[in-house]
């Protein structure tokens, strides 16, 4: 079975339940992973969603702030969140596929504007935050599990994956702190970076865009900071991969764009 799964930072989903209905219209993915949906549970639009198509949603949110969700057009089990870096913030949420893959959904928290964790304690949570993935990671080292993690990363790893490495290397999001945390979080698992599996890592590559950018497609300041990575075993079943760049310029649109991959599974 080739599934087609995609993440999307939505930013707010309430607001943008038609943007989700042309997603499912124009790429129509099997499963949509959803962070920023900033809503509490018992007002998230559930019945809206199963319409589209996705029968099976699992969620997790908070008024006005985070929330994540997996909505699926297949039955998924074991569903679960987990509590990361001693925070309440609701930016996980798990499920398991019907080959026993477990795919994971991470909202990692922006960080503010400072690159200092004294001076800024939410740059620090945000490597705390990121820490806490590499230690959960390394708890599955010895089952050899078969896993699939994405979502809004919020880091810019590459000097390809930010519109210019000289200009952004002390912001927030393209940091050496934040990107050798992340590098810790792949070499945990070796992880497969599905896009960079696809794109070499010397091209550009981006899924948001600021919207201060009037005009984004022709100064084109973009970041990659959405991610998909599944570890090594899952790497043979990759089919494509594709970032739908064009939902940028949709009505209202969020400021990041849906990623997505198709793999056998």
């Amino acid at each position: 079975m080739t599934l087609r799964i995609a993440t999307w930072n939505i930013n707010s989903v309430r607001i943008r339940i038609p943007l989700v209905k042309r997603l499912v219209q124009e790429c129509s993915p099997d499963i949509l992973c959803l962070q920023e949906t900033k809503v509490v549970d018992g007002d998230f639009p559930l019945e809206a969603l199963q319409s589209l198509g996705f029968p099976h949603v699992y969620f997790t949110g908070q008024k006005s702030y985070n929330g994540v969700a997996i909505l699926s057009k297949i039955p998924l089990s074991n569903k679960q969140c987990m509590t990361m870096a001693d925070s309440a913030d609701k930016r996980h949420i798990c499920a398991t596929l019907p080959d026993g893959t477990e795919l994971h959904n991470f909202y990692v928290p922006a960080g503010g504007d400072i690159p200092d964790a004294e001076l800024n304690p939410a740059y620090g949570f945000k490597l705390r935050f990121v820490e806490h993935m590499t230690r959960w990671a390394l708890s599955h080292k010895p089952t050899g599990q078969k896993l699939i993690i994405l979502g809004d990363f919020n880091i810019a790893p590459l000097e390809h994956d930010v519109w210019s490495h000289k200009q952004l290397v002390n912001v927030v999001s393209h940091t050496a702190p934040e990107i050798e945390r992340l590098d810790a979080l792949k070499s945990s698992l070796g992880w497969c970076d599905v896009g960079r599996e696809f794109v070499k890592p010397d091209e550009k590559l981006y899924s948001w865009w600021s919207y201060r950018n009037r005009d984004w497609r022709k100064s084109n300041r973009g970041r990659r900071l959405d991610h998909i990575w599944i570890t090594k075993q899952l790497t043979p079943a990759l089919k494509t991969f594709h970032i739908h760049t064009d939902a940028r310029d949709w009505e209202s649109p969020s400021d990041h764009v849906p990623v997505m991959m198709d793999i056998a599974l």
